[in-house]
């Protein structure tokens, strides 16, 4: 079971990111703040859900949520900043589209830069731990998506739509086959060996 807060009495905001390891397309972030006594029986980290479950739980988190917001970092400015920067950055444009400043932040993983002096926790595996990190993840995941599925039509070769990005086999495949699409991110590997 996930638990509502990790600093009680505080208005906290989770922070996940999607897209760290794609080979295509921007890296996404959301932060939210959620109610103290919001609850969810379906809610968990983004991943361990289907996409099915995922886009019924976005319209009800943007709904239900204090405060809520996307940050995005494209392909080119990852190409110029690196990965772990730039999923910082995305958190950092999420935050700063909250309404609500947070007295505190807990982001999913175990690094993060300061955000405006606000004091933050970051927390391995926290999407599955704590209702406004999973929260964020399936906001980062479902807009993110929506960015790939966009892409996929106009860049139909490289299964965007099924991947989103991600370094499958029929990826990897079209890449070799047809070369890399404008929206690669070209510091990445984009081959296998």
């Amino acid at each position: 079971m996930l638990l509502s807060f990790y600093t009680k009495n505080t208005i906290e905001a989770g922070c996940d990111e999607a897209g760290r390891g794609c080979l295509s397309g921007p890296v996404v972030a959301a932060a939210v703040i959620l109610p103290p006594d919001f609850k969810n029986e379906i809610l968990n980290d983004s991943k361990l859900l289907s996409e099915k479950k995922r886009n019924l739980l976005r319209p009800i988190i943007e709904q239900e949520a204090l405060a809520w917001g996307v940050g995005i970092v494209g392909h080119k400015e990852i190409d110029e900043i690196n990965i772990l920067n730039a999923s910082f950055l995305a958190m950092h444009r999420a935050l700063d589209q909250l309404l609500i400043r947070p007295e505190a932040i807990i982001i999913d993983g175990n690094r993060f830069n300061a955000y405006k002096n606000i004091p933050h926790d970051c927390i391995v595996k926290g999407d599955s731990k704590y209702f406004s990190i999973a929260a964020a993840s399936v906001l980062a995941k479902t807009y993110r998506d929506d960015i790939m599925e966009k892409l996929h039509n106009e860049y139909p070769v490289y299964d965007w739509k099924q991947n989103k990005g991600y370094p499958t086999k029929k990826h990897r495949a079209a890449i070799s086959e047809h070369g890399a699409s404008p929206y690669h991110r070209m510091t990445f590997k984009l081959l296998a060996d």
